[in-house]
């Protein structure tokens, strides 16, 4: 089992809560990573902006490609599609308002504590990140305690 980070909007993890996490999608620069995603995987959502972890999804089957419109957005790149996409489900997903604020857990995570909190953007570049089993289990265990 592999952990996984996916970086994206608020905006975008709304469109996902409302389809009810059946699927992950992700741009098309990211076919490679998304293509070594198997069965039983985790991926955390990491809200940028608001630096904030949303939920845990568990893939369910491989990689497919779909051009369909999820109604996705690219801050960085309008008009960016979201071809590579996984079915999953959800583990453990935040009740609006009330996901985790990574700036507040830095020193708990392998992935963020060299950087601390003033410097997650450097951590979370790019679009999708492999972290550690142990990142995930703190990740996915705050979430439950807040669920």
């Amino acid at each position: 089992m592999q952990a996984w980070i996916n970086v994206g909007s608020v905006d975008n993890f709304e469109v996902l809560r409302e389809r009810g996490f059946d699927l992950s999608p992700f741009k098309a620069s990211r076919e490679k990573q998304s293509s070594e995603m198997r069965p039983g995987d985790r991926i955390v959502y990491y809200l940028t902006k608001d630096v904030l972890f949303g939920g845990v999804v568990e893939v369910t089957g491989e990689m497919f490609e779909n051009t369909s419109d999820l109604g996705l957005r690219s801050d960085g790149k309008p008009g960016e599609d979201y071809p590579y996409r996984i079915a999953t489900k959800p583990v453990v997903i935040a009740k609006p308002g009330n996901a985790i604020d990574v700036r507040e857990i830095t020193d708990l995570l392998e992935k963020t504590r060299k950087f601390g909190p003033k410097k997650l953007g450097m951590c979370f570049r790019g679009n999708l990140h492999k972290i550690s089993e142990g990142d995930l289990k703190t990740i996915e265990g705050l979430l439950k305690q807040r669920a």
